[in-house]
């Protein structure tokens, strides 16, 4: 039986697909006898632990804790990212009024104790190990987290603690910094504390759940099997999957369909669970899988082969059409002209561009951290909205500022930790500076680049970024494999001058979070021979189009449209370099390598300069050439970072 939201946010529902469980929930007004607005959000102990800081409506700081302790994906309490907004306050004098978690511990591990029961005696191995964790850490943890916050210096924390639903957290964050006044909401990931996938329907400051599908029939879980299945490695290793998926053909699809997950016309879905093991097991799928796709998992790091390449074609052919089913049942059950995108499933860039071509939405808007991360800052906006009875105003642009919402650092912040770090390097003003990176560009270099505040999500999107010339043909596989230290296959992102976009892409509307992936425009495209040799290395070195470091396979790209008012910086040196080349593009990829968390500080990005093959190293108005460093202070960082 459905029920309704409170805050501390009521669970809901049980059943196992869209068309069963139909619900509107109300929500119910906290009275405060003082209107306090700051509130903070935190999401942690799964993976993306974060913080986001709301004030009278406005995000002000939204920071993951990964870019604090330097490791990828980092689960536990965001102890730093804490600690920076509550400093941040306290140069204020202000301080927080209000906590919100982005799930329900409780909600949780009833999830995990009915699955083991469900699936015993064969999951009593996978129970005793996860049951230890879950009684220590999670069954408690509204005591932990108010340990957390007093040992992080909060007064009274007991006072100020509240809990979101894990779902109404992703929507909260999809719907709330959207541009839209209403907008259907769609939110997709591996599991909450039940629900997997939700429909609600956002006006003005309401949130009401109409649809959800449960636990264990899972879109996200899905992919993450797949992920697992071609030994890539799970909540990380998707976009690898992702990226591979253009290179097969999709000659798997049909034995999904059949065999694995039965798919209904409104877009909700059925899974087999005779093929997966995660609710009673250690693993994702199980060994009846393996007979339907020709032989084992493929182990970590082997030689990539055809089969792998078409299982990715394959379930993203899939993800594809159920995405594109919701979507069309949820226009049509809800009369929505616009439609928000959170959850994990959300950072699919292709099913999103595939979801925008088909046109069936008027408008589209995908929460650039729409993975847990996000939820930090969801909790926070539904807390803020749904609680505390705050008025919404609409921004047009949305409210994530380019998702520029963490730390930045000055001059003399960046001059300090340079010299700690025995750097060599100049100041320049901004205009001779622009210069100096478009010559440096255009001479082939690799730029590592720094500036203002960092990304808030997965993508750097100028701030935290290595850029380069796409037009050089070895570059996509030179950043790959002498910088990133990754897999030469995987595609890079072009960044566009937003006035340019659509003379270079087949673009439908602006993409400043680089969440939508587009075809090149057939003038650009540059046909190859379809009788080529399988080697994924021969693959990846044909030039498609006049940007080959850019293009991938199907001529498909990840694009970021990069408008001036959002960043003046990163923005005029696209304009500089199309002044200087024709061409208003430049690669934009993450400033890390495989495995690290993208770099936050002059201290993380000097290290990185030096442990990569980077040309030149940019922070704020700072330049850093490689052939001028000290040689002891080169490293290597290829095996730095566990392998994501």
């Amino acid at each position: 039986m459905a029920r309704s939201y409170s805050f501390n946010f009521a669970s809901i529902g049980s059943s196992s697909n869209l068309r069963t469980d139909i619900s509107t929930c109300s929500f119910y007004l906290y009275n405060f006898l003082t209107m306090s607005k700051v509130i903070l959000g935190i999401s942690a102990f799964y993976h993306d632990s974060a913080v986001a800081l709301v004030e009278n409506n406005k995000i002000i700081l939204a920071i993951q804790e990964e870019r604090f302790t330097r490791i990828k994906h980092d689960r536990n309490f965001p102890e730093n990212a804490l600690i920076y907004c509550l400093n941040f306050l306290k140069s204020q004098g202000k301080d927080v009024d209000h906590f919100v978690f982005y799930e329900k511990p409780f909600l949780k591990f009833e999830r995990l104790l009915e699955t083991y029961l469900a699936y015993a005696p064969v999951g009593f191995r996978s129970f005793l190990s996860a049951m230890p964790l879950w009684i220590k850490e999670k069954l408690f943890q509204k005591s932990q987290l108010i340990k957390h916050l007093r040992d992080c210096g909060v007064d009274n924390p007991e006072k100020k603690v509240f809990f979101s639903d894990h779902h109404l957290s992703h929507a909260a964050s999809a719907f709330y910094p959207s541009p839209f006044n209403s907008s259907a909401i769609l939110t997709m990931d591996g599991v909450g504390e039940w629900t997997t996938t939700s429909v609600s329907v956002g006006i003005e400051s309401q949130i009401t759940l109409k649809q959800e599908i449960k636990f264990p029939h899972s879109l996200g879980l899905l992919y993450s099997a797949f992920t697992y299945f071609c030994g890539f490695k799970v909540n990380s290793g998707e976009y690898k999957l992702m990226g591979l998926a253009p290179y097969g053909k999709p000659r798997f699809a049909d034995i999904i369909r059949q065999k694995i997950i039965k798919i209904y016309d409104d877009g909700s879905f059925h899974l087999n669970m005779k093929y997966f093991n995660y609710c009673q097991g250690l693993t994702m799928t199980s060994s009846a899988i393996n007979d339907l796709f020709e032989g084992p998992p493929r182990k970590p790091e082997q030689d990539l082969t055809s089969r792998e390449m078409d299982i990715a074609a394959s379930i993203q052919n899939v993800t594809e059409e159920i995405v594109l089913n919701l979507a069309r049942y949820i226009r049509q059950s809800t009369n929505m002209n616009n439609l928000c995108l959170a959850g994990g499933v959300a950072l699919n860039c292709v099913a999103n561009g595939k979801l925008e071509e088909e046109k069936i939405f008027d408008n589209i808007w995908i929460q650039p951290a729409a993975g847990d991360a996000g939820g930090a800052l969801g909790a926070a906006l539904a807390f803020n909205y749904l609680a505390l009875g705050s008025e919404r105003k609409i921004n047009l642009e949305d409210d994530m500022e380019g998702s520029y919402l963490g730390p930045e650092y000055s001059d003399l912040e960046v001059e300090s930790q340079l010299k700690k770090m025995n750097a060599t390097f100049t100041k320049h003003e901004e205009a001779e500076l622009i210069e100096i990176i478009t010559e440096n560009l255009t001479a082939g270099m690799a730029i590592g680049h720094m500036n203002g505040r960092m990304e808030y999500g997965p993508r750097a999107l100028g701030n935290r970024s290595i850029i380069a010339d796409p037009r050089k043909s070895t570059m996509q596989k030179d950043l790959n494999l002498k910088v990133k230290f990754r897999e030469s296959f995987r595609p890079f992102a072009p960044a566009v001058l937003e006035d340019d976009a659509s003379e270079w892409f087949e673009i439908k509307s602006p993409s400043p979070y680089m969440l939508k992936v587009s075809k090149l425009n057939k003038d650009k495209q540059i046909l190859v021979s379809e009788d080529i040799n399988s080697d994924i290395n021969e693959i990846v070195n044909q030039i498609r189009s006049e940007v080959p470091a850019v293009t991938h396979i199907d001529y498909s790209a990840r694009v970021q449209t990069v408008r001036e008012k959002i960043n003046p910086r990163f923005h005029t040196i696209l304009k500089s370099f199309k002044l200087k080349t024709g061409c208003p593009i430049l690669i934009n990829t993450s400033f890390n390598v495989r495995g690290e968390p993208i770099v936050q500080n002059a201290e993380d990005a000097y290290k990185c300069f030096m442990g990569t093959n980077l040309d030149v190293l940019i922070i704020n108005n700072f330049i850093c050439f490689k052939d001028q460093q000290s040689k002891e202070n080169l490293t290597n960082y290829k095996n730095k970072y566990e392998l994501d």
